[in-house]
């Protein structure tokens, strides 16, 4: 029995002795516990950061490739894009919009006004507020060469039905007006000439029919005009139905070498009689130049200066034909008369459709007011050019070029 009681009070004493140890060693249990878990929650909260900061990054990447496809996408756009914020202010501008008005500069943040000066967009824009949007608008530019633009507008709204903004889109309408324009002067210039001849028939065959067909002599001069009269709506045909082929594009032309000597002798053969009646001499200078070009087509180019610089050239003047090899590998020719020329002002005009420098000598004379016009289109179907020199007094000489035909082609 004492020896129970020594045992106990001596393993009391052991473990009265340990418990300094097992506190310290809980302690540091814990403080090893504790830091470890710090450094772990460090280590979270650091790869927390990286990938917030990563994903800001592609949130961020994301969005500047986002506004560069949309860029990209909008000056891709062959109309004109404006976009207004709520403040009418430039959000965006794509490039055919500012290629349409000709700006260079920066145009975000600024107003209409400040940036185009054109009082009627800037009205359409209070339009579209009122009205929600407008369609087919058509704005017309005449400091920009006279450049016409059709614009649909319309106004963006938020789900709570605030305005947001405005959007424009332009179309440019410039090239369909010209056409509208020319084919109205087209038209009227026809029904002029067509006009002139018809009412000349028409006036002599009732003359004829009232009775001066009894009168041999009154009757054979009234056929005679009329017979003209005729003969020149023949030719205006010819020629109308040439040119609308040329413009259009319907010509083929059959390009083959062509030596331009013997064309231009038969040409002079052609208008022989035509020469003598006002006693001009036709030279050919021309030397051993060979062209690449369709030889009926280019025959109608020397056939109409010829007979052009017979018919404005001075009685018993000259008419000369030349040519010579440029440096570019193209054939310059030209056609000179020696008569009172052409006014500075209507050197560049006299390749437009019935342009006439003198209105009342041309039409004497028979032109249609085609010719140059069909030469202009015929050398440039052979991707040449075609112009006018002239001094007053002096005469003028038509040049024009045509591809050389080479050994090696």
């Amino acid at each position: 029995m004492l020896d129970v009681r020594r045992w106990l009070f001596g393993v009391f004493n052991y473990h009265q002795g340990m418990w300094p140890l097992l506190t310290i060693l809980a302690v540091a249990v814990a403080a090893g516990i504790h830091f470890g878990w710090r450094q772990k929650f460090r280590r979270q909260q650091r790869q927390l950061q990286a990938d917030m900061e990563d994903f800001q990054r592609r949130e961020q990447q994301t969005a500047v490739d986002a506004r560069a496809q949309q860029q990209v996408l909008f000056n891709s756009m062959l109309e004109g894009l404006l976009l207004l914020d709520r403040h009418r202010r430039i959000y965006l501008a794509n490039r055919a919009f500012k290629n349409l008005f000709g700006l260079k500069t920066e145009l975000r943040g600024k107003t209409i006004m400040e940036a185009l000066r054109v009082h009627d967009l800037a009205a359409l824009v209070e339009r579209v507020e009122r009205d929600g949007q407008v369609f087919d608008y058509e704005l017309k530019l005449p400091e920009l060469s006279e450049r016409w633009l059709q614009v649909n507008a319309a106004a963006i709204s938020n789900s709570a039905g605030e305005r947001e903004g405005t959007i424009l889109v332009f179309h440019d309408l410039t090239r369909i007006k010209q056409l509208e324009r020319t084919r109205e002067e087209f038209v009227a210039n026809v029904s002029h000439e067509l006009r002139t001849p018809l009412s000349l028939i028409k006036g002599y065959v009732e003359t004829l029919l009232d009775g001066a067909r009894n009168n041999p002599e009154v009757a054979e001069r009234f056929l005679k005009i009329i017979e003209r009269n005729t003969q020149r709506l023949d030719l205006l045909i010819q020629d109308l139905l040439t040119i609308s082929a040329l413009e259009s594009g319907q010509v083929k032309l059959n390009l083959q070498p062509v030596e331009l000597r013997p064309l231009v002798e038969k040409v002079f053969t052609d208008l022989k009689t035509r020469a003598e009646e006002k006693e001009v001499k036709l030279v050919n200078q021309l030397s051993d130049l060979t062209a690449l070009a369709d030889a009926h087509r280019l025959e109608q180019v020397f056939a109409n200066l010829v007979d052009n610089a017979i018919k404005y050239g001075r009685t018993q003047g000259t008419v000369t034909v030349g040519g010579r090899k440029t440096d570019a590998g193209k054939i310059e020719a030209f056609v000179q008369d020696d008569g009172p020329g052409i006014p500075t002002e209507s050197l560049d005009r006299v390749f437009e459709r019935f342009y006439r420098v003198d209105k009342a000598r041309s039409r004497e004379q028979g032109g249609t007011g085609l010719g140059l016009s069909i030469v202009k289109h015929i050398v440039q179907n052979h991707e040449g050019q075609v112009w006018a020199r002239s001094e007053p007094g002096k005469g003028a000489v038509f040049f024009f070029t045509l591809p050389e035909e080479t050994s090696g082609d």
